[in-house]
């Protein structure tokens, strides 16, 4: 019996991603898959600790410059949002357009983004609201809104893109350049470079809800892949790389053991990591030089005092 048969169609990519990676020398999990609507909500509570400064430092970036955003954007755009999580830094951006026609926020967790869009429909009705559920790494088909609009303006916010190896990362930024139209561009947020103990501290914070976060993806996939993870016997870690510039984000056995996945039994030494994610810090100019192999150029970019955070408005060259 083959995968889809034995456990679902919807499921077949997730077990797939899932034995792949444990089945590597160097064991890995997408982070995608740590969205779930747990994941999700586990996700919003991060943005809220102390030491996790991205999201309070992008929301301020946008409340000081969402007017100078949305000029570049221009009027009667199709607003398309990778990765819109609970969308709350796109309802200031929304609030600064010039008669926005549609808001397409795009995601994985299907419920989470569902009741959000539900939520902005009600909030902003002359605004059609479009969700589509899909995995943005990979081409997906834009839906069409009932009113004519001017042109397609892509917004990626919250250093998503760091999550990406530099080849993922290109890979996702010309799927990005071929929806674009010529009116078209990209408003993306990324995490600027800074000092080690800041970004260390950002994702190990005080009260464990990121490693909450973190571990809620064995939990996931013991609920819906018949796995036997020992939640108990896996830790956080994050650390920092700086000959890659990138967080390092793991899941660290704490002893020898096995779990099973579906039927299929992997062994873990005991200090071994299930890397998760990482989370590449840039330079503005370095980031720019690198979105220009794939047709954008750098029209403006905002950035907070302490220059911990930027975002950056990207035209088709």
């Amino acid at each position: 019996m083959n995968i889809s048969a034995s456990l679902g169609s919807s499921l077949a990519p997730f077990l797939q991603d899932v034995l792949h990676g444990l089945s590597q020398p160097h064991k890995t999990l997408p982070c995608k898959y740590l969205y779930d609507q747990r994941g999700s909500q586990l996700f919003d509570q991060i943005c809220g600790t102390e030491e996790y400064y991205p999201t309070r430092t992008e929301l301020q970036i946008m409340n000081e410059h969402a007017d100078s955003m949305a000029r570049q954007i221009g009027r009667q755009a199709m607003l398309v949002e990778y990765g819109s999580g609970s969308s709350v830094k796109t309802q200031i951006l929304l609030d600064a357009l010039d008669a926005p026609v549609a808001y397409v926020p795009v995601d994985i967790s299907e419920e989470h983004l569902l009741q959000t869009s539900a939520a902005l429909q009600a909030n902003y009705p002359h605004t059609e609201i479009l969700p589509v559920v899909a995995d943005f790494t990979t081409p997906f088909t834009l839906p069409e809104p009932a009113e004519d609009f001017s042109h397609v303006a892509l917004y990626f916010p919250g250093s998503t893109i760091g999550n990406f190896t530099p080849i993922a990362a290109g890979v996702l930024l010309q799927n990005m350049a071929d929806m674009l139209g010529p009116q078209g561009g990209l408003l993306i947020g990324i995490d600027l470079q800074k000092d080690v103990a800041v970004l260390e501290a950002a994702y190990n914070d005080a009260a464990g809800v990121t490693a909450e976060f973190n571990l809620n993806l064995l939990r996931r996939i013991n609920e819906e892949l018949d796995a036997d993870f020992a939640l108990d016997q896996f830790s956080h870690s994050a650390i920092y790389n700086p000959n890659q510039h990138r967080m390092e984000i793991s899941l660290v056995s704490l002893r020898e053991q096995h779990a099973s996945v579906h039927g299929q039994r992997f062994h873990f030494d005991a200090g071994e990591p299930i890397l998760t994610e990482y989370s590449h810090k840039y330079t503005v100019q370095g980031f720019a030089a690198f979105a220009a192999q794939f047709g954008f150029a750098l029209h403006k970019h905002w950035t907070d005092q302490r220059g911990y955070f930027g975002v950056l408005h990207l035209v088709q060259d």
